[in-house]
């Protein structure tokens, strides 16, 4: 019977279980690059001490450094992912280089850790992606000198120290317990020298000196891991927005015909108060009085009437006329 049933359809095929795994752990290696590889860890007792620890690792072989973990007592912990032979090769040179320093507690390699153990502990990308979104400070591409004392009135007097006898930075500083502070400086080879022997005898002469290291240059994944003040971080200038010119258009304004003006007179009838219009009238009384003396001054006086003639009458006794 051929593999096409009677209604033309091809029956489903049975999944390969080795495939299907294999499938499985490369969308996990896609999904997250670290898992499903060794996983190699390096104990000091020293912060200074594990980051020589880890630069050393770093450039011995080809692995990832996870990141640091502190556990108190003056107890650190570089964590490094890669393939077996490499992290292999790292975690043996760290340990040498730690032994070297007198500070190495424990060393370990596993090469295959289980999902569960990366769920739980920080020994995946979840760390490596949290310190790599940082980027850059304005102290990158610079030497590095640590200066651990037990104490911090010692590493604040040996700080002060270093920064006044040479040109360098204070970068940031580290405490990991049992009393241990680390002081961080940055800038030349030269400059950080000087300026860690300069802080060695102020930490001697205040406290307890407990450890020293001058890394020339750092590796990538060193610069993200090291702790550093916000003051130095670069903080990243958003974009400008693109948007589309836009023209403003200016509004033409209407023009209307041309109107001939036509003068209009008009009459506003004002009306006078009461107490003008009884002055008009007393000064046009005075101007009549004004008037007429002086019309009975120019005319002249009328003549006096002659007195009337006396009558004679006759009295009829006497012919005498009185």
């Amino acid at each position: 019977m051929s593999d096409i049933d009677l209604y033309g359809k091809q029956p489903p095929r049975l999944q390969d279980p080795v495939r299907s795994k294999v499938k499985q752990q490369v969308r996990l290696r896609e999904r997250d690059p670290l898992q499903q590889t060794a996983l190699g860890l390096v104990s000091t007792q020293s912060f200074p001490a594990i980051i020589g620890t880890a630069d050393m690792m770093l450039k011995s072989a080809d692995v990832t450094l996870v990141g640091y973990e502190k556990i108190g007592g003056g107890h650190c912990t570089a964590i490094v992912r890669g393939r077996f032979a490499d992290v292999r090769l790292a975690v043996e040179e760290g340990a040498r280089t730690a032994e070297q320093f007198g500070q190495l507690v424990s060393k370990l390699v596993v090469p295959r850790p289980m999902p569960n153990l990366e769920a739980v502990f920080p020994i995946g990308s979840r760390l490596a992606q949290l310190t790599q979104q940082r980027g850059f400070s304005r102290l990158s591409n610079n030497a590095i000198g640590l200066l651990e004392t037990r104490g911090f009135p010692a590493m604040v007097g040996a700080a002060d120290t270093m920064l006044k006898s040479a040109d360098v930075q204070l970068a940031a500083y580290e405490t990991i317990g049992d009393g241990l502070c680390t002081a961080i400086v940055r800038g030349t080879v030269a400059n950080v020298a000087v300026a860690i022997d300069a802080g060695m005898h102020e930490a001697e002469r205040i406290g307890e000196l407990h450890a020293v290291m001058i890394v020339p240059r750092l590796s990538e994944d060193l610069e993200h891991t090291l702790p550093i003040a916000s003051f130095w971080l670069e903080q990243p200038e958003p974009l400008p927005v693109l948007l589309p010119d836009v023209v403003e258009e200016t509004p033409v304004p209407l023009q209307l015909p041309a109107v001939e003006k036509v003068p209009i007179e008009i009459e506003l009838e004002v009306e006078e108060p009461e107490e003008l219009h009884q002055l008009q009238e007393l000064q046009e009384l005075q101007e009549l009085q004004e008037l007429q003396e002086l019309q009975e001054l120019q005319e002249p006086p009328e003549p006096p009437e002659p007195p009337e003639p006396k009558k004679l009458r006759r009295i009829d006794d006497s012919s005498d006329w009185l």
